[in-house]
């Protein structure tokens, strides 16, 4: 697959059109201006400082998932996607930790993987596989390298990859085509949604049914997932879908 052709003029053309058919010109316009703004603020050297607050975790493993190392260019492309906002480490380990499955059954897969601090979070658990997919090239190149970088006595999954692509390429465009996949192959799976703005899209399909969660993450589970995850399937597949992406109801089914 070629990486997806990804320029500021496109994804903007794409933002508003996707925005004005949901909600109306003059709301768009607004928002845009709101975009605008924000991209403005973000760029001030006060904000900068403050993205440095995230470091330890790049410190200790020698590593850039940082966002205060994002360019203007990426930025400004976030935010017509989704901003990249690295995962705290202290979070994930939680989330994680509180699911009681067998890790070695299911492959961890981040929709929106940045950087990749959730690839080397999850690679410290012995997922089947992990594997990570960023739309913006500059992320990926950077996912990639620290991938290279990450310590091999630290990593208890030993495949771990990031692929730039689009989601919906990828045959797991949310929330539609991960039903779909499910229907073509039953298996037990669980999607963690963090900074879950648009709950709402999982929780009014059936096919998904909350586990837990607070302000800052949701999990979902399906229904073969069952009550631990050990639930069987022809294939013996399990899938754990990571997400902070910002999708909205005009991505779903």
């Amino acid at each position: 697959m070629n990486q997806p052709d990804i320029s500021i003029g496109r994804s903007l053309r794409d933002w508003w059109k996707r925005e004005r058919a949901a909600a109306g010109r003059w709301a768009t316009a607004r928002k845009l201006a709101h975009v605008g703004w924000e991209f403005l603020r973000d760029s001030l050297p006060e904000r900068r400082r403050r993205r440095y607050g995230d470091v330890d975790y790049d410190w200790e493993f020698r590593v850039n998932t940082t966002s205060a190392t994002v360019g203007w260019r990426t930025r400004l492309l976030g935010l017509l996607h989704s901003p990249y906002q690295p995962i705290e480490p202290e979070l994930f380990r939680h989330i994680i930790n509180s699911l009681g499955i067998d890790f070695s059954r299911f492959t961890f897969l981040d929709i929106g993987s940045g950087k990749g601090r959730a690839l080397l979070l999850a690679a410290q658990y012995p997922f089947r596989r992990v594997m990570g997919i960023e739309l913006l090239p500059e992320l990926n190149s950077v996912a990639e390298e620290n991938i290279r970088k990450f310590s091999s006595e630290k990593r208890a999954c030993r495949e771990i990859h990031a692929f730039c692509r689009d989601a919906s390429e990828f045959s797991l465009k949310l929330v539609g085509n991960l039903e779909a996949s499910l229907r073509e192959i039953p298996r037990p799976a669980y999607l963690i949604y963090v900074n879950p703005v648009f709950e709402e899209i999982l929780s009014s399909n059936s096919r998904f049914t909350k586990m837990s969660g607070t302000h800052q993450y949701s999990v979902f589970r399906n229904a073969n997932a069952g009550s631990n995850g050990h639930a069987e399937t022809p294939t013996g597949t399990r899938s754990l879908t990571w997400t902070d992406r910002r999708f909205k109801s005009s991505e779903g089914t």
